[in-house]
């Protein structure tokens, strides 16, 4: 009895260690993401005053060597780029989880998805250099130009966030109960009105994550896009012109930057960072919506 309680007590003892552990480990992950908007904040919302917030966010032309800072160009670029990711990535993405969870034969499943996972690891630097020396000249042999434009990095990003939407669309599919699909074959649906106007629509809120995340990825992309997009601090002048993002723009020039040019790349940082706030709580709301 006595060595029944003195197990109890340890376990017990355990218990309350694991849950102290887990609490710092979420504590720890609250503190970073508050000291990351700290330090954003404390170091760029400065330099927006003394440029002058419309100057910043609403100038066209960058000029660090002439203290002119307009960021509209690299606005725009990031935002076009992204949704022309999302044009390319999101349909791809999601017929083919379609596909992986309702129509895939088993054998060719076994190398789909381990080649989908494999996707997700390669390193953006690699995705760069695929764009370099195969999409680039394809595009420049098609449709003219030099080649690193905005058509360039918006197919790139494309291929590079479809692993995200596919795996998450893959597992909100597969988690729509059966008895959806079972119902809608019950009721003399064929095989794909089953898929697409039953367990589709059921996963709606799984799939609209998956691309959440795959815009996410998209807009925060830096290395691959700086190797393909042209990286021109100007106002986008069509698809098969250069264009510079916000990531772009921080990565080539915070090496050398100072004073005040430094403070307006966090200040870049900043807004780039806005934008990740307002596409989550997008979401969000669409999630909450969809629920009711």
């Amino acid at each position: 009895m006595q060595e029944m309680q003195k197990n109890k007590h340890i376990n017990n003892i355990k218990e309350k260690s694991m849950h102290v552990v887990f609490l710092i480990a979420a504590c720890m992950s609250v503190v970073s993401v508050v000291l990351i908007c700290v330090f954003l904040f404390a170091n760029g919302l400065p330099a927006i005053g003394k440029i002058g917030v419309f100057d910043f966010l609403l100038g066209q032309t960058w000029k660090p060597s002439n203290d002119i800072y307009g960021i509209l160009p690299m606005i725009l670029g990031s935002i076009y780029v992204t949704a022309g990711a999302i044009i390319i990535g999101v349909p791809l993405g999601v017929l083919c989880a379609v596909y992986l969870a309702r129509f895939c034969p088993k054998p060719i499943y076994k190398i789909l998805k381990p080649g989908i996972e494999l996707m997700a690891g390669i390193p953006s630097v690699v995705y760069g250099f695929f764009g370099m020396v195969v999409i680039v000249p394809l595009v420049r042999n098609l449709f003219g130009g030099s080649g690193s434009s905005m058509l360039t990095a918006s197919i790139l990003l494309g291929i590079m966030i479809l692993p995200t939407i596919i795996g998450i669309s893959e597992s909100a599919l597969r988690a729509v109960p059966d008895s959806y699909y079972e119902g809608a074959l019950a009721l003399g649906a064929c095989h794909e009105r089953s898929v697409f106007f039953t367990v589709l629509p059921a996963a709606k809120s799984g799939i609209m994550a998956g691309i959440v995340l795959g815009i996410g990825r998209a807009i925060g992309e830096t290395m691959a896009v700086i190797m393909v997009a042209g990286s021109q601090p100007r106002m986008p002048d069509g698809l098969l012109k250069g264009v510079r993002t916000l990531t772009s723009n921080i990565v080539i020039e915070m090496g050398y930057a100072a004073d005040l040019h430094r403070e307006a790349l966090i200040a870049t940082a900043v807004v780039l960072f806005v934008f990740i706030l307002l596409i989550n709580c997008l979401f969000s709301i669409i999630k909450r919506r969809s629920k009711q």
